[in-house]
């Protein structure tokens, strides 16, 4: 119930993203439905409908890739205060989040089944003259065990990863917090001794006892007044920034980059783990394309190698299309739009990596065929458009989960007088730096992955 008021409190902006993921599913279903007619149709041909079956992995994952991002990007089920107070925790609002997102998905597996029915003819008469008779085995009872299982699959898949993605986190750092210690085991001291400083004659005297500037004069319990100036540590009870000796405020202690606790605790200077490994992994699917042959799995193996591999790479290349826009005595645009890069490498390049894997794939797969004709089937191409309609509308989610992360900067920014026209520019910078990086890797990757089958 907690789940429908806020599916239904959502702005039509979320709801539009909740019919994506609906429609994604119902795409994905009617795919697997398509298999289960082809089986039904040729029943001698088990390994084709096998193999029908695994391509069927792509769409699926594109659809639960699809489900997780707007999960992510859900305001109705973010932990805000107040929630925990009437049982809605993280781990409430997590369950909340996935049970939206079966909702979602079942929706779309019951709109699937209903096209499929249609179009077999099962509940009205057949459309379009029995055009699609043959391909979905109009003429053979469909059994409805298998159906439901593979209806199933999506709503099942997307609800479990959704668990998985937004499960709560041990607030508790990953490794151990080590603790130093000062002179004679004195706890909390972070202050860096130099050599020869407990030599020094009267240099670790307190300074309410008069040994430090020169005041001997001073009373045990007093404090002189520039002992603050003399690097003194306030008193922790005391609250507010102490004065300073000429009146002025003295600077506050320096506060953790926000942006540190971000994508998994990592701090942004650092360059995104994986990189070593998503190369590894594309130069190992390149490698299982071209030597492939003519075997449908061996290339369906080598491009989910080569598209894990993309993946992995992508957040680490964005990283770096962050620190090249830094470079060369940067003004505040280009600092503005490679902090941003370097920040979110890992929220935009994941997205991006899936899109370049699509595209390439894509490229790859018309390049041989330019000369002959159409060699797409209307499932292949119907599977093809939807695989690259749920990756672009990932990527756009993507993009508004980082502008939803980001809104507290922004408004900073403009409150200092940054002006809108620079931030929209920044956003531009942005956009023609990844594409200047991704576009020449996604038409290398595909001029690579068709030279076997050109040859």
């Amino acid at each position: 119930m907690v789940a429908l008021r806020l599916s239904r409190a959502g702005r039509p902006a979320v709801q539009l993203r909740r019919l994506l993921v609906a429609a994604a599913s119902a795409g994905t279903g009617f795919l697997l439905l398509s298999c289960l007619g082809y089986a039904l149709n040729q029943p001698g041909s088990a390994d084709a409908a096998t193999l029908r079956l695994a391509w069927c992995t792509v769409p699926l994952a594109a659809t639960v890739y699809l489900a997780l991002a707007v999960a992510r990007t859900d305001p109705g089920t973010r932990p805000r205060p107040g929630l925990s107070a009437v049982g809605l925790g993280p781990g409430r609002l997590m369950a909340v989040s996935a049970l939206t997102t079966a909702l979602s998905c079942t929706l779309g597996s019951l709109l699937a089944l209903l096209v499929f029915l249609l179009l077999r003819g099962d509940l009205t008469g057949m459309p379009f003259d029995g055009a699609a008779a043959d391909v979905l085995a109009a003429d053979r009872p469909l059994p409805a065990p298998a159906a439901l299982t593979l209806l199933t699959l999506p709503p099942a898949l997307a609800s479990a990863t959704v668990v998985l993605a937004l499960r709560p986190k041990d607030p508790l750092p990953a490794t151990p917090a080590h603790h130093r210690y000062g002179r004679f085991g004195a706890y909390g001291s972070m202050a860096r001794e130099t050599f020869g400083a407990y030599a020094r004659f009267g240099a670790r005297f307190d300074a309410r006892f008069g040994r430090q500037n020169g005041s001997d004069g001073e009373p045990p319990g007093a404090q002189p007044a520039g002992s603050r100036a003399a690097g003194a540590a306030p008193d922790p009870g005391q609250g507010g920034t102490p004065p300073a000796p000429d009146g002025a405020t003295a600077p506050e202690p320096p506060t953790p980059d926000a942006d540190r606790t971000d994508l998994g605790g990592q701090p942004p200077d650092d360059a995104p783990v994986g990189f070593p490994w998503g190369v590894a992994l594309l130069a190992t699917g390149l490698t299982a394309q071209a030597y492939a042959g003519r075997s449908a799995l061996a290339v369906l193996t080598g491009w989910l190698l080569t598209a894990s591999g993309l993946v992995l790479a992508a957040p680490g290349l964005t990283h770096l299309c962050g620190r090249l826009l830094q470079s060369t005595r940067p003004g505040a645009l280009r600092l503005l739009a490679g902090r941003v890069l370097m920040t979110e490498a890992t929220r935009i390049g994941r997205p991006l990596g899936v899109v370049c894997a699509v595209a390439s794939a894509g490229l790859a797969r018309t390049t041989p065929y330019t000369g002959s004709g159409p060699a797409f089937g209307p499932l292949t191409t119907f599977a093809t458009l939807f695989v690259a309609g749920c990756t672009v509308a990932t990527l756009l989610t993507a993009a508004v989960e980082t502008r939803q992360c980001r809104a507290g900067t922004t408004a900073a920014l403009l409150r200092l007088g940054a002006p809108a026209s620079m931030l929209r520019a920044a956003a531009a910078l942005r956009a023609a730096a990844l594409l200047a990086v991704f576009g020449p890797l996604t038409l290398g990757v595909a001029a690579l992955a068709a030279l076997p089958v050109a040859r």
